[in-house]
């Protein structure tokens, strides 16, 4: 971890030309259509009030005054410059913000005071990051790599895909971790099980094996069973069960009094002036810190049931999500034209259009990706309905990624009617109590390229 100022000069000695698939930070920067993206990753503890505020101030100093909080949890300020990353750097140094850096460790967001997990995964993750920073020559991993520790509660990270991933179990002796490789907790190859005072050294032996092989190997490239002769461990082939995740917008209890308050942000995205001012009034309310989220989401946390309440009905006239079924839930967008020079779509103004025009299609059962070109950095995987910008237009995939190849166009002059006619199909066709997902299914795909193409 670190919270000092940073050098700027990476693999090739210019913030700008980092490659991509290589993770933004303070040291690396990545240049957008906006300027200069950092991601950092706050330690959970870290994010008191005070700090995330003295954070807002400073991305509206030295950036553009754009937040984003990422599909995974982490944050992103936008719209800096080679100048002024020294100079955030030094203000996340002076809030004393602890910034961890190297592998990604990822534990649930509520890691800790979580009554449903069934283990803290915190001290894993301490006794890893401690393990990994006392080598005298640092592995080199791919720079994406991640491991996911879960502990089991109710906002579990099973949908987080993961390099290597331990999910904690109640046996009979205590707790055990069920270690397995690659993909989310239902598509992860299991590996075996780990009692607890094994996890660490098993870890950093499958680390090493990854560095050994070279920096383009994930966890999904090795051989279980050679990791289980490895690492010594109790053969396992049953899945652990995968309880689904609660949503996170939302007022949970948490037992004991404890109240936090789950909000997403519309479209991943928040100005720091906006974020910094909600925050001074949650915090008149007893708030005392927050804990950053997957799915572009992060909980307040020190309120009570009244003020939780009153948070949430002052978070809603901010325009973050509160609810499960806000509308704008089952849109993800990347930074579009507005922050990305390979953009061709603005995708933040496209996705408020179509909750205007087609909220037929956002009831929660499917989600429609709009992306700025055909690499789709926000959903790399495929959706029910993506819209890929383009020089000569828009392109509609179905069930597809957005490098897939459209099946219908329309240039901009229309796409707020293609838009409303994707609306009235569902609205026209579907059955009572069914879904916009099972109605657009039901229809195929080429009834629904033909609506949004001519009607």
């Amino acid at each position: 971890m670190t919270s000092c100022a940073l050098p700027l000069t990476g693999e090739t000695g210019t913030v700008a030309s980092m490659r991509r698939g290589a993770c933004p930070s303070l040291a690396e920067p990545m240049q957008t259509g906006d300027g200069l993206l950092v991601r950092l990753r706050p330690t959970d503890d870290s994010l008191t009030l005070p700090k995330v505020i003295a954070l807002a101030t400073a991305a509206e100093r030295f950036g553009n005054g754009i937040i984003e909080i990422t599909a995974r949890g982490n944050l992103q300020l936008r719209g800096l410059s080679a100048a002024s990353v020294p100079m955030l750097a030094q203000a996340i140094g002076d809030a004393e913000i602890a910034i961890a850096e190297g592998l990604a460790i990822e534990v649930p967001p509520l890691a800790g005071i979580d009554p449903d997990e069934i283990a803290d995964p915190r001290p894993i993750a301490t006794e890893l990051r401690e393990a990994l920073g006392a080598r005298q020559v640092p592995l080199k991993l791919a720079p994406k790599l991640s491991v996911v520790i879960d502990s089991g509660g109710r906002f579990g990270l099973g949908a987080v895909v993961a390099d290597i991933r331990l999910q904690a179990v109640s046996t009979v002796v205590g707790v055990a971790w069920v270690l397995s490789l690659g993909g989310t907790s239902t598509k992860a190859s299991i590996v075996g099980t780990l009692a607890g005072n094994a996890v660490v050294p098993a870890l950093v032996t499958i680390l090493e094996k990854l560095a050994i092989r070279g920096t383009t190997v994930r966890g999904r490239d090795l051989d279980p069973s050679e990791i289980r002769a490895l690492c010594r461990c109790e053969t396992s082939s049953e899945r652990p069960a995968a309880p689904r995740s609660a949503a996170i917008p939302g007022i949970h209890a948490l037992g004991n009094a404890d109240t936090v308050l789950g909000l997403g942000l519309a479209f991943a995205q928040v100005e720091a002036a906006a974020l910094a001012s909600y925050l001074h009034q949650v915090q008149a309310l007893g708030a005392n810190a927050i804990r950053l989220a997957p799915g572009h989401a992060f909980f307040v946390l020190g309120l009570c049931p009244e003020t939780a309440a009153v948070a949430q009905s002052l978070a809603a006239s901010h325009g973050f999500r509160i609810a499960e079924q806000d509308p704008r839930n089952a849109i993800a967008t990347c930074a579009g034209s507005k922050g990305c020079a390979s953009a061709w779509m603005e995708t933040k103004g496209m996705a408020e259009r179509l909750v205007e025009t087609a909220p037929e299609l956002l009831d929660g059962s499917l989600t429609v990706h709009l992306s700025g070109c055909a690499k789709g950095c926000a959903r790399p995987k495929p959706s029910e309905l993506t819209l890929v910008g383009a020089p000569s237009g828009y392109g509609l995939v179905v069930n597809g990624a957005a490098n897939g190849l459209p099946s219908a166009y329309t240039d901009e002059n229309g796409m707020g009617s293609a838009l409303a006619r994707l609306g009235r199909l569902v609205r026209q066709n579907k059955d009572a109590g069914e879904s916009a997902q099972s109605c657009l299914t039901r229809l195929g795909a080429a009834r629904v390229s033909a609506a949004f193409e001519q009607g």
